[in-house]
């Protein structure tokens, strides 16, 4: 399968977001691409300690958008992620969502680990997201053509035993759409995505934010597409692209046949 990450440099205009995920979906599509993976807040990326003026439910505009250019399109997609209202909550989920090409939600998971870190002031400041994001509590691993799809956001993929479990369930791919840091992306990005692979086996797909969103919000961009050895497929630069690679069975299965490490366990 040839799978897709699209890389954005999304802000606080809702409909201009949209308007480039169409647009960057329709160039994965005619690059040959049956799977396109979105980034983290694709729809919407907030300054930093402000609401979310564009919270909805799975039935809401940023949803259905993605239902209608998967069904369109007839295509996977990933939905990035968006932010899902909670009733009777001021927070609200970080939520991902994959749809297959008849349009249909296939799986829907929200994001369980927080970004509630001081960074320093020379080096990014803090950030609180828990300040404005309700936690999830389910793992989620969704069937596709490829097989099982692991799925996660950012600051999830500082956690392995959350990969750990995705192995347990099947996971043969892993999405991390993302909207890293530039001062944890230089040193952390790649080398954590790269352990995912190679620790789960699996093809890692990360789609991420690039750029300056706001006067005080940057992203580290550097999307990539990764083979379960650990080899990048395709890695995006410092702006808005699309990145295409074929996620091929034949080789996981050649991989894990070759280091049956995830049989091997002991503990």
């Amino acid at each position: 399968m040839l799978v897709a990450a699209i890389q954005l440099c999304s802000t606080d205009d809702l409909h201009e977001n949209l308007k480039r995920a169409r647009e960057f979906v329709s160039i994965a599509v005619d690059r040959g691409a049956e799977f396109a993976c979105l980034p983290e807040n694709f729809a919407f990326m907030r300054r930093e300690g402000n609401i979310f003026p564009c919270a909805q439910g799975l039935d809401g505009e940023i949803v259905t958008c993605v239902r209608e250019l998967a069904e369109r399109n007839r295509i996977w997609i990933l939905g990035g992620t968006f932010p899902e209202a909670i009733s009777g909550e001021k927070r609200v989920h970080n939520t991902s969502v994959l749809v297959a090409p008849d349009g249909q939600l296939a799986a829907v998971y929200r994001k369980i680990h927080l970004f509630d870190v001081d960074l320093g002031a020379d080096a990014g400041g803090a950030y609180r997201e828990s300040a404005t994001f309700a936690p999830g509590s389910e793992v989620v691993v969704a069937d596709t053509p490829l097989g099982g799809l692991g799925m996660s956001v950012c600051y999830d993929l500082r956690f392995p035993e959350l990969y750990r479990e995705m192995s347990n369930r099947g996971a043969r791919l892993i999405a991390v759409p993302s909207a890293f840091t530039p001062q944890t992306g230089r040193d952390h990005w790649e080398v954590l995505l790269r352990a995912r692979a190679i620790e789960g086996q699996a093809f890692v797909l990360a789609p991420a934010q690039c750029g300056q969103h706001g006067p005080d919000r940057a992203s580290y961009g550097r999307s990539m597409i990764i083979d379960p050895w650990g080899l990048v497929l395709a890695q995006a630069g410092d702006r808005p692209e699309v990145i295409v690679a074929n996620c091929d069975p034949v080789e996981l299965e050649r991989i894990r046949g070759a280091i049956p490490a995830l049989q091997n366990r002991r503990l």
